[in-house]
This record gives C-alpha cells, structure tokens and sequence, in this order.
C-alpha cells in the first residue's frame, strides 16, 4: 500500500451545520476521498464501501494493518441488506430493537462488499449509526460508507473533531464537526453466522440487552492468529494513548507513592488531597457519564504530556464490561 505521507492534504475543519457542508462531504466520498464524521459513538473516518481504492485510502491513512476489518455503515435495513448474503431472523430483531444505534452485526458478505474491508474474510460487519450528520451524508450518498475511528492505529478513538485534526490533520481533506460523541466508545459488535450468537466487541449496549431480545448469547475468545478477524476491536493492544497505561485494582493512594511528575490519574473517587489537581483526572461514577468523557481524558492527559496513566480499577458489573475491555487494550493486558 501506498505511505499516508504521499498524500498530503491541507484538513479543512467544516461545522456540520455550515451551507453545502454535508454536499461537500457526500461529494468528496463519490470522488472516492475520506471524510471524517461524526456518530454517536465516536468520529468515524469514511469512504465508499463499495470501491477498493478509497478503502485502501483508510488503511492508508490511519497505518490500519490490512488484517483489521472494517464496519459498514449504512441507514437502512434495505441497504444493509445489499451487503450481506443473508438476512437471518435474528438480524431482523436486533435492527428492529437496536437501530439506529450502537450496534455492529457480522453476517456473510455479499459480492458487493470488496474484500478488502472484510481483511480477506466472508463475513462482514454492518451498522446503522444514530447521527444526523453521519445519516445525512449516508443520504446524500446513497451508498454504504465503511467507516473505522478516525484515529491512527491503535491510538485512543476521537470523540472531537480537534482529536482527528491532532492524529490526521494533513491526511485527509475534510472534518465535519459535529461536537462531542454522546456515547463516547465504540459499538457493541454480535457476530450472527454462528449457530450461536456471539459477541466481538462489548459495547454500551450489553450482554443482557442482547440475551434479553435473543436469549443465549456466547462470549468470543481470543481469536486464533491463522483465523481472519471478524471485527475490528480485537487486537490485544487498542485504543492507547502514547502514555503507559496501568490499571491499578488496589489503593490509588498506595499507587501514587511510586509515581513522579510525568504520572497522571485517572479515577471515580475523590482526589487524594496531596496530589497535584491538574495531574488528578475525575470521572463520573456513573458508567455512562464515564464511557462519554474516558477518551477525552486520555487524549488530555496525551497532551499534557503523560508519560504514565494510572487508571482506577472499575466494578465487574455488566454495565461496565466494554470499559474494562477498552483500559484492558488500552493498557496491553
């Protein structure tokens, strides 16, 4: 593939809501270019699903290794179904409770999908996003849009548009800013060509959500290194910012006596009174409140120069299952 650094580009930053932006953006996809979006999970980094060259262009641009798939995004279940090769009965609940939403299906791909967003694998993953500005463009386009985080590789997903223009600013052409991600982390991913339903990537929508429409639903274990991914979201390192990231399961206050000045914490509990505050990172007890401010904090901390993020420990409810795996990537664990 071709480096990311022969393709230089002067990032525009357009306000969503601006005149023709959402026709400039629809226009640069047919064209065959990447425009970053946002959704309400995070901003997505998009092109035409259906050309190989303008997917390649993402690989490209993030350093994506080619072996990772990619999600297809599309805004409805009519299109959804020009992508896949089968449209079970289960599909069909799960659009209906869940979409437009945070919610990823793997199916058997159609011909129309190139194998390069599926990472050489028959199967591909699709979803339909609840943005205006991400359902909007899809509109515009009238085609599916494959769309992963809008990041380098293996780097903290942005959930603002300055955190794209920080890891891709001079790479792509366009960003439509379209504020803060209200969900904050990236889709819940079901896998749905096994005889079980099986779950990729926990997400904010969970496990007893997805057995409370289905039934039984299956965990997936680490997959085998000969084995195509399914899913984006399963590499063992993910979602890292350029600190070492160490999740502390003891007392913060006993963690902190080995820490120095490049050390930054992030936490739900009260701040220990001797640690400096602007190194001292609060977050939200409620789970939702902290998927939607995690990245943004890590991205802070990246900017301020972290060289260490200790990261409190967080309960092993359900609710909190796809937190723990994004610190757990995040930290290589």
């Amino acid at each position: 593939m071709t480096d990311a650094s022969e393709h230089a580009f002067s990032t525009e930053v357009q306000e969503a809501d601006a005149p023709g932006a959402l026709g400039q953006a629809a226009e640069l996809l047919a064209q065959g270019q990447l425009v970053a979006l946002p959704t309400e999970t995070v901003y997505g980094l998009a092109a035409d699903a259906r050309s190989p060259k303008a997917v390649a262009r993402i690989f490209e641009a993030k350093g994506r290794p080619a072996g990772n798939p990619l999600i297809v995004h599309i805004d409805s279940v009519e299109i959804a179904e020009g992508c896949v090769a089968a449209w079970p009965r289960a599909a069909a609940q799960l659009a209906g409770a869940f979409w437009p939403g945070p919610l990823s299906l793997v199916l058997p791909k159609a011909d129309s999908i190139p194998d390069i967003v599926t990472a050489g694998g028959k199967t591909v993953a699709v979803r339909c996003p609840a943005h205006p500005v991400f359902t909007a463009v899809l509109a515009k386009c009238g085609f599916p849009l494959a769309a992963p985080s809008a990041n380098r590789s293996n780097r903290v997903s942005p959930t603002r548009a300055e955190h794209v223009v920080d890891q891709l600013g001079g790479l792509i052409p366009l960003v439509l800013n379209g504020g803060a991600c209200d969900l904050g982390i990236e889709s819940t991913v079901l896998d749905l060509t096994g005889d079980t339903p099986t779950l990729l990537r926990p997400g904010m929508i969970s496990l007893g959500q997805l057995q409370a429409v289905l039934g039984p639903v299956a965990t997936a274990k680490h997959p085998a290194a000969a084995e195509p991914l399914k899913s984006p979201g399963q590499l063992q390192r993910h979602y890292s910012p350029r600190a070492k990231l160490i999740i502390v399961e003891g007392d913060m206050a006993a963690a902190l006596v080995q820490a120095d000045e490049t050390t930054h914490v992030i936490a739900r509990t009260a701040e220990p009174a001797a640690w400096p505050s602007e190194r001292w990172h609060e977050l939200p007890a409620v789970v939702s409140d902290f998927a939607r401010e995690l990245y943004s904090t890590l991205h802070r901390c990246d900017q301020l120069d972290a060289e260490t993020i200790l990261v409190q420990s967080l309960p092993s409810g359900d609710e909190w299952a796809a937190l723990r795996d994004r610190l757990n990537r995040a930290a290589g664990a």
